[in-house]
């Protein structure tokens, strides 16, 4: 594995260099519901008045992702509550838009207004829209009128938001080709969140395919001068429940060589509490709900660092 700094190398030494606590589930779209349901690709937002948001896909059991066209939605005052409240869908998918389904949203907050990336499909795999949605409150969206934001295959989606130098990155998975080939991390460049440049390749896994792959749910965070990518390997080398880590100094390169943990959870999201402390959540068909653990850094930085 790669070590990124000195100070890494010697924190990896005594022990993983990160690792999760305990999952615990905070909610499950099946309380209310005369069948199970299930949560997969999700986002976790804090609102302007200390309100936490869980939006991510939804269905009834067994898996049927081609028909996931709502949106689950709850809401809890802390990390911490069991279990979150549960709400409305938050988005249903509209035809009259050309959405397909709505998959893998992410929520940023910029000024007054939240914008909702959310992967809305498409009747062909190479041409997959990523759409935004706007709100002033978290509870009411309205679709954005130069949708799409992103056009890109083979089924790209999942997007990941991340604000650097002044400017916005869209992660998102796809594949090196619209048609197929190697599984990608790719990344697009905003300065108004609207309008997104061309697409870079930031990552390349040596699996090769269509559908599903290697790198869904990418996740990108800083700690310190390291960017670290969550991806989920779905069943690479470890399973189902299993998130790989890579850490690099530039936000835009991550290799293989670059993978430092590999962590039990599925379509994974990092979240960093007002306190500081960081948690991972963990999800996906069959699991019952969404679930949340502390994430503990072994990098010889104080949580309050960042």
């Amino acid at each position: 594995m790669h070590q990124v700094t000195t100070q890494q190398t010697q924190a990896t030494r005594r022990g993983a260099l990160l690792r999760t606590g305990t999952f615990e589930r905070f909610f499950d779209q099946s309380h209310g519901e005369a069948e199970p349901w299930y949560i997969n690709d999700h986002c976790v937002a804090r609102d302007r008045n200390g309100l936490w948001h869980l939006f991510g896909i939804t269905h009834a059991e067994p898996l049927n992702p081609l028909d996931e066209k709502n949106l689950a939605h709850a809401t809890s005052p802390s990390l911490a509550q069991r279990p979150w409240d549960k709400h409305p869908f938050a988005l249903t998918a509209d035809p009259a838009y050309d959405e397909h389904h709505l998959w893998a949203p992410f929520v940023v907050t910029h000024e007054d207004t939240y914008y909702m990336y959310v992967c809305v499909g498409a009747r062909n795999n190479h041409r997959y829209k990523i759409h935004l949605f706007t709100s002033q409150d978290m509870f009411n969206w309205k679709r954005h009128a130069e949708n799409p934001m992103v056009v890109d295959g083979f089924d790209a989606r999942d997007p990941c938001i991340l604000r650097l130098d002044g400017e916005w990155l869209m992660y998102y998975t796809a594949t090196i080709e619209p048609a197929g080939g190697n599984h990608i991390v790719a990344c697009r460049r905003s300065k108004d969140l609207v309008h997104w440049g061309e697409r870079s390749v930031v990552f390349v896994d040596e699996e090769t395919g269509t559908f599903g792959g290697s790198t869904e749910s990418p996740c990108v965070v800083r700690r310190g001068d390291v960017f670290y990518l969550f991806i989920c390997n779905n069943d690479r080398r470890s399973g189902y429940d299993a998130t790989d880590v890579f850490a690099s100094r530039n936000p835009l390169h991550w290799t293989m060589e670059d993978r430092v943990a590999t962590l039990n959870a599925h379509a994974a999201e990092v979240i960093r509490d007002v306190d500081g402390k960081w948690y991972i959540t963990h999800c996906g068909w069959g699991r019952g709900g969404a679930y949340i653990a502390p994430l503990y850094w072994n990098d010889g930085l104080a949580d309050e660092a960042g």
